[in-house]
């Protein structure tokens, strides 16, 4: 049945998730991410799952790993100081390739910083915030109703590429309400995760098998038991000081992400067909971008907004491409110039501009208007 509800995104992000199958949360309360802990101790039970509240958010990080191991789609929810908190486990589940969600609801920082403001400062965190070379995919959505829909791709890529994912959404979007329809009885495609089949590899639980990038998941526990560690390790789980197999480990930890960007990768382009410039935008940000692009095309003016959905893997193709076509570039974000980094990285035929913010204030679409409107 379809239901009309006015939702906050945090809670729109609870009900994607557990429309994607999510059956655990654990979590520690932190503004301004919290009532996606909230909802998610009232939604769980009603759906046969469990929420448990941790004592801080490394053990809350850790907690998750564990039920993902044992079969169960897993969430957090944390902010900035949160996350940084979480990234040596984050490391611990790329290494071990256990499926997991990560919400991170960005505020104002450095440390404690402004909690209730918006912001977009851990884009980078997200990005290499663990040690060691790995690659990451991180969402970011722009309205409520994509923390539902995308918190179900979200869950879809970790299962898919058996990796953490990073949902990255920001206090604008977190604590926006919006009105969104949920169609309780709606079929939408849920990845569920591969398992091992084949009685010879049951000894090898990080075998990838002939045309995939991924090795099939064993859940442990169970009839079949396998380690699980941290260190570098072979196709048997068990810790190697081999430096060829180490190499080919990381590799394809880097690879099975690297070369499926065109299947990860997602943005939105909106009147980019005939324009002159054209504004970066993704998450929260957004929503002043597109106001202040259709206040100008009515002027007449030839500008257009490129918005990455997926930040992580950066959708540097799609981006280069449009480069090609444009005059002038402006990257507009709530921080002191994150993405910026990644467009002056790719783009080197055209003018680069930025807008941004790090008072904890909202950039509005007067300030891109008139950003637009200096551009020589």
């Amino acid at each position: 049945m379809k239901n009309k509800v006015l939702m906050q995104g945090n809670e729109a992000c609870v009900e994607g998730a557990i429309k994607a199958g999510m059956r655990f949360y654990a979590g520690y309360p932190i503004t301004p991410s919290t009532e996606i802990a909230e909802q998610s101790a009232v939604r769980l039970p009603q759906v046969g799952g469990h929420f448990i509240q941790m004592e801080d958010e490394i053990a809350s990080m850790a907690a998750i790993i564990g039920a993902s191991a044992v079969g169960t789609k897993s969430m957090t929810a944390t902010s900035g100081p949160g996350f940084s908190l979480k990234q040596e486990n984050i490391g611990y589940a790329c290494m071990t390739e256990i499926p997991c969600v990560i919400v991170d609801v960005q505020r104002a920082g450095p440390s404690t910083g402004l909690p209730t403001s918006p912001s977009q400062s851990d884009v980078m965190q997200a990005r290499w915030g663990t040690h060691g070379d790995h690659s990451i995919i991180a969402i970011s959505p722009s309205s409520v109703s994509e923390c539902y829909h995308l918190a179900i791709r979200a869950f879809n890529l970790a299962e898919k590429y058996r990796t953490p994912v990073i949902f990255l959404m920001d206090e604008i979007v977190g604590h926006l309400r919006e009105g969104i329809e949920i169609d309780d009885e709606e079929e939408v495609d849920i990845i569920e995760r591969k398992m091992k089949v084949c009685p010879e590899k049951l000894h090898l639980p990080y075998h990838v098998w002939e045309g995939e990038d991924v090795p099939r998941f064993h859940l442990t526990g169970y009839d079949i038991r396998y380690n699980i560690t941290g260190l570098a390790h072979g196709e048997d789980g068990f810790p190697t000081n081999n430096n060829e197999v180490a190499g080919k480990l990381v590799t394809r930890l880097m690879q099975k992400i690297e070369h499926n960007v065109d299947d990860i990768v997602q943005v939105e382009e909106k009147y980019c067909d005939d324009a002159e410039t054209i504004v970066v935008c993704y998450g929260g940000t957004a929503r002043s971008v597109m106001s202040a692009v259709d206040e100008l095309r009515a002027k007449g003016k030839k500008v257009g907004y490129f918005r990455p959905i997926t930040v992580w893997p950066f959708p540097e193709k799609q981006l280069l491409a449009l480069s090609k076509k444009v005059k002038n570039i402006i990257v507009a974000e709530h921080n002191y110039g994150q993405i910026l980094l990644e467009v002056q990285r790719i783009v080197k035929d055209c003018k680069i501009g930025f807008v941004g913010k790090v008072d904890g204030t909202v950039i509005t679409p007067s300030e891109i208007v008139k950003a637009v409107e200096e551009v020589k």
